[in-house]
């Protein structure tokens, strides 16, 4: 099976990933926005959760992030998206951890349709994210009998 746990020597490739991921998907963000993340990305979050990554042998396509039942990360290679990789990922954490639960980006729709699509259901929203910037956050659950 292609996922595996993190290793710790992964994490430059996962913060490249992380980066072409953002890049191609949080259009909200400005270059700024950016450039604060990264470190915080690469000294932090990184080591922060549980993390799962999904490589064969294209390489590396993406990874999961939990902290608890809480997937915290999950991003793609943006060339490797609509593979059904996200769905194995999360499929991987709901049977380590049961009932999910995720913080959208409201300004992410792809994201918020992507865990839709996958069983989420929305239970809240926030007008900030968790640093108390100015993006909002639809918050989510997995119902335990959810998606399969």
């Amino acid at each position: 099976m292609p996922i595996r746990e993190r290793r710790r020597d992964d994490n430059p490739r996962l913060l490249a990933l992380w980066e072409r991921s953002v890049r191609a998907t949080h259009d909200f963000l400005a270059e700024a926005d950016i450039d604060e993340l990264r470190p915080q990305v690469r000294d932090v979050y990184l080591d922060a959760v549980d993390i799962w990554v999904f490589e064969d042998a294209d390489g590396l396509a993406g990874f999961v992030g939990l902290a608890d039942a809480q997937v915290e990360m999950l991003f793609l290679e943006p060339q490797r998206r609509g593979q059904g990789i996200g769905t194995r990922l999360l499929d991987h954490a709901r049977g380590l951890r049961g009932a999910l639960t995720v913080d959208v980006n409201e300004h992410n729709p792809q994201a918020h349709g992507f865990y839709r699509r996958y069983g989420f259901v929305d239970t809240g929203r926030s007008p900030l994210d968790g640093q108390g910037r100015p993006f909002p956050l639809i918050h989510m659950a997995l119902p335990r009998d959810a998606a399969g």
